[in-house]
């Protein structure tokens, strides 16, 4: 599991994934007449609509969620700005080894992983707008 599915799962957030399951080819022959042909369904395909389709992406209130973690957390804790923080309250290792190997997945410039200050920046901005994308509500102000 990558690090950045971690954060996903810490949020209730389901990726969906690039390639849909193959259908189920489990023969009802016996079940059904046979001048029926026994086609595969779909539509019992975890994320696939009935006609084949991906599902679409549900939609979390992650700053909200986030709101309710840091109410009933002991530290006082900014996630709104911090990527330390955010990862603290997701209950996720936050130390630099961590943010770092984050970086990487998430392909940050090499310039600025450098600088831990500047890669907290671009790593904190890179996941918010991450997990917009992969349905989480951000607000447009965090992301901009």
């Amino acid at each position: 599991m990558s690090f950045f599915s971690k954060i996903l799962d810490k949020l209730g957030i389901n990726q969906r994934d690039d390639v849909a399951p193959a259908p189920s080819t489990t023969s009802t022959a016996a079940s059904s007449p046979p001048s029926m042909p026994t086609t595969p369904t779909t539509a019992t395909a975890p994320g696939l609509m009935p006609d084949g389709s991906p599902a679409p992406i549900a939609i979390v209130d992650v700053e909200a969620q986030l709101e309710q973690r840091a109410a009933a957390h002991g530290q006082k804790l900014n996630w709104r700005t911090s990527i330390v923080d955010l990862l603290k309250l997701l209950d996720i290792d936050s130390s630099l080894d961590a943010r770092k190997e984050l970086a990487v997945e998430l392909r940050c410039p090499p310039e600025l992983m450098q600088d831990s200050a500047k890669m907290n920046v671009w790593l904190h901005k890179m996941v918010l707008a991450k997990i917009a994308v992969n349905g989480g509500k951000i607000p447009q102000s965090l992301l901009d």
